[in-house]
């Protein structure tokens, strides 16, 4: 019995050692001289400041800046009961959804000044499954130009190359869909913006 009991303190310790210590210690050191950006949270500063992640959604208002998804956390990243991302968990026969699709819908059509029924990205009026999603569609942002470019005072063209320029295409060329983030794509704009008026 005794030498059981010393067997499985010894077989704790060692997988203790092995898996709790050694290997963290081996991926962070591996991660840190072949990943840091992403290691590091791929964290996003300008002008010397952070200013977030590329990882994460933030809630853009105001009409000079492209809109990310609708997040039904709040786009809150805290630890659980903390606006912690998470989705709604509402199914396609919740009434709750059906209502959050229509308001969201209703907003993106009376910001953009289009009438009743006319079509909006499905990307901009449902939340996303974590609720920090940074990624909209091409077709999302392209739908935003007009606005953006009015309240900038930026030609159309302009925003839409910009646009352009930030398409992220499939990841390895066939997982996903191409997709825009939202916060790199708003501070292009903003330097756009400085630029402009410098």
């Amino acid at each position: 019995m005794i030498k059981l009991i010393t067997q499985a303190i010894r077989q704790t310790l060692v997988w203790t050692i092995l898996a709790g210590v050694l290997y963290p210690i081996a991926i962070t050191i591996l991660a840190q001289l072949a990943f840091p950006h992403q290691a590091n949270g791929s964290l996003v500063e300008s002008k010397g400041r952070l200013v977030g992640s590329a990882l994460l959604a933030q809630q853009f208002t105001g009409t000079k800046y492209f809109w990310p998804r609708p997040s039904a956390a709040t786009y809150g990243t805290g630890p659980t009961g903390l606006n912690a991302g998470s989705g709604s968990n509402f199914g396609p026969t919740s009434a709750q959804l059906q209502t959050n699709v229509r308001t969201n819908a209703k907003a993106l059509r009376d910001a953009h000044k289009l009438p009743a029924n006319a079509p909006v990205p499905a990307d901009l009026v449902f939340a996303s499954a974590s609720g920090v999603d940074p990624h909209i569609s091409p077709e999302a942002a392209r739908f935003q130009i007009a606005r953006v470019a009015a309240a900038r005072g930026l030609g159309e063209d302009k925003v839409r190359a910009l646009v352009d320029q930030y398409i992220e295409p499939r990841q390895w060329g066939f997982l996903g869909e191409a997709r825009v983030n939202v916060l790199l794509l708003n501070l292009a704009l903003d330097e756009a913006d400085t630029r402009k008026s410098g």
